[in-house]
């Protein structure tokens, strides 16, 4: 009884309880087993793309806000007062320097005129008889016959006489003047607005609000802002050789991202600081055959800041920076360990920075790879752009 006891205890629940921890222990071991395998297992070489830095002329161009303006502006303001009896032109058409644009009421002034005309003729007439006097008297004070007091009287009414004809004549040469000013032309030749006033209107020669404007569009201005601290930087770095400075064109980008088929030139620089933005205005000269461009347009102005002769350039991905903005490239040496060169890379190229420090021609930059890559590591090169062979398995060590 026992016996069978005994063997029925063995044969229960009780047997697996005592001999499970050395399951879980085999267990265990088993898989620590495995792990230490996979942690002694090497890392494999990372493969990085290098490009080879070279120097090269490099273009540095800003791209600026600017404001078109036209080359030539004049508001038509009346130069005498009157009502307009006529508009002469067709709003936003083009006119040419002395065309006529508006007519006013000339009746009063044509009668001004023929009054100075009228003045003038009886001074010429009164100067004839003065001089004739002034001779007569004269040669009679000779002979006793008047005396010498008379006779300068006689010339000093004669010269009255000629001094009067002068200003009959102003007075006759200010009434045409006013009289062709109340034909209202065009100072220069443009393209002409909408009429401020119409016909009907009282004007003065005092008002201030135009009649009209009139606007050359060929050639264009383009007032581009630059910074005070760029503009002294720009002029340092070209008197120091860094920079080469050219007459290079100038680019207009249009409002709709459009860039406008026909090359600015660049004006020189204002002397003046605006005190309220810090800013220099640069003016580019634009062509406008066509009167594409409109006056008071935001645009956009790519300007050239000059050439560093011996550039270097490097994808911008390709460059890292730290907390404080410093620039920094891996580098593969001969041994094609990696190495960490902290460069100066401020101004941007397109897709590149430029290089002006910390760089040698010739050395191989990281551009691709970057993830895997750390410094002072071994790492298998290859020119960038191009695909690393797959490894075979008895490159790899088999499974």
């Amino acid at each position: 009884m026992r016996s069978s006891i005994r063997n029925s205890f063995f044969a229960g629940t009780v047997v697996p309880a005592i001999f499970a921890p050395a399951t879980v222990v085999i267990a265990s071991l088993t898989l620590g087993a495995c792990g230490s395998s996979d942690a002694s297992k090497p890392k494999p070489t990372p493969v990085v793309g290098v490009m080879i830095a070279k120097t090269e002329p490099v273009e540095l161009t800003a791209e600026l806000s600017g404001r078109t303006e036209a080359s030539e502006i004049a508001e038509v303001r009346p130069q005498v007062a009157g009502i307009v009896m006529q508009r002469l032109f067709q709003e936003g058409s083009f006119v040419r320097a002395g065309q006529p644009l508006y007519q006013i009421d000339s009746r009063l002034y044509a009668a001004s005129q023929a009054q100075a005309s009228a003045s003038l003729a009886a001074a010429q007439a009164t100067v004839e008889a003065n001089r004739l006097k002034a001779e007569r008297f004269e040669a009679l004070a000779l002979q006793g016959g008047v005396s010498k007091q008379d006779a300068a009287d006689a010339r000093a009414a004669y010269n009255q006489s000629r001094a009067a004809v002068g200003q009959a004549r102003a007075a006759l040469a200010s009434a045409q003047v006013n009289l062709g000013f109340t034909r209202v032309s065009s100072p220069i030749s443009g393209r002409i607005g909408i009429s401020m006033v119409t016909k009907g209107a009282l004007v003065t020669n005092a008002q201030t609000t135009p009649m009209a404007k009139v606007q050359r569009l060929d050639p264009m201005y383009v007032n581009i802002k630059q910074s005070g601290a760029d503009f002294i930087a720009l002029r340092r770095a070209i008197e120091s050789g860094k920079l080469v400075s050219g007459a290079a064109p100038v680019t207009v980008v249009l409002p709709d991202g459009s860039t406008y088929p026909v090359a600015g030139k660049l004006n020189p620089a204002d002397i003046d600081v605006d005190p309220e933005t810090g800013t220099i205005t640069v003016r580019a000269v634009v062509p406008n055959p066509r009167g594409e461009l409109l006056p008071g347009l935001f645009v956009r102005a790519r300007v050239s800041q000059g050439t560093v002769p011996n550039g270097i350039l490097i994808p911008q991905a390709a460059v890292s920076r730290d907390p404080r903005g410093r620039a920094s490239v891996l580098v593969a040496n001969a041994k094609d360990e990696l190495e960490k060169r902290e460069i100066v890379a401020d101004s941007p190229v397109g897709q590149n920075w430029l290089v002006t420090s910390g760089l040698k021609p010739g050395e191989r930059v990281v551009v691709e790879g970057l993830i895997n890559a750390r410094e002072g590591q071994k790492a298998k090169v290859v020119p960038a752009g191009s695909k690393p062979k797959p490894e075979t398995a008895s490159q790899s060590g088999g499974n």
